[in-house]
């Protein structure tokens, strides 16, 4: 009986062990969800500077402060998301066609690491706000770059940058919910007179 309970027992391990022919695989690494809040803006119109438009009220701005810094530079800051598009503004004196180059030129430096850019043309006519958005795929360092002009007084140029390392795949909801605000920055965008 003790052999028969010993080989019944050895036969019902080795039908255990081979039982199992699904191979186990561990679960994918996630992100963690991010819970966006809802689009609602401020205008902003800084003083003495010939521009004004509508920002997220959650981001805050603050004058840029490198040693090259112009006085009409101003980073827009989403401290939530650790981002930030940096606003650079010049006074056209007949150079367009150099900030045009320029801008171009900083764009297409990602191509590296750029998957694609693609181009979207702006024209407003009525507030005589005219550029180009460039928004940038894969693991390039800004995801989306913009210039707008007059064509003939005024140029100002932005780009979003993300502090932490590029990966699409994590911030990928926060980029589209930033895109949505520049968009709306683009189009709530005027030049004034100063």
């Amino acid at each position: 009986m003790k052999k028969l309970r010993n080989r019944t027992l050895i036969v019902f391990c080795v039908f255990c062990l081979f039982s199992c022919e699904e191979e186990y695989s561990p679960k994918p690494l996630g992100y963690f969800r991010i819970d966006l809040p809802e689009h609602t803006y401020k205008h902003f119109s800084p003083e003495n500077c010939p521009y004004s438009f509508d920002i997220n009220k959650r981001a805050f701005i603050d004058q840029s402060r490198t040693k090259d810094t112009e006085p009409c530079w101003v980073n827009v800051h989403y401290p939530r998301f650790k981002s930030t598009i940096h606003i650079s503004y010049k006074e056209v004196k007949g150079d367009l066609k150099q900030f045009l180059e320029d801008s171009r030129t900083l764009v297409y430096k990602h191509t590296a690491k750029a998957s694609d850019i693609q181009e979207r043309l702006v024209i407003n006519d009525s507030s005589k706000v005219y550029g180009l958005v460039y928004f940038l795929e894969g693991n390039a360092a800004s995801s989306m770059q913009f210039y707008l002009t007059d064509s003939t007084n005024h140029f100002l140029r932005g780009a979003l940058y993300f502090n932490a390392k590029p990966n699409p795949d994590s911030i990928a909801p926060v980029q589209e919910f930033i895109r949505q605000d520049i968009i709306h920055f683009i189009e709530s965008f005027k030049w004034k007179a100063i």
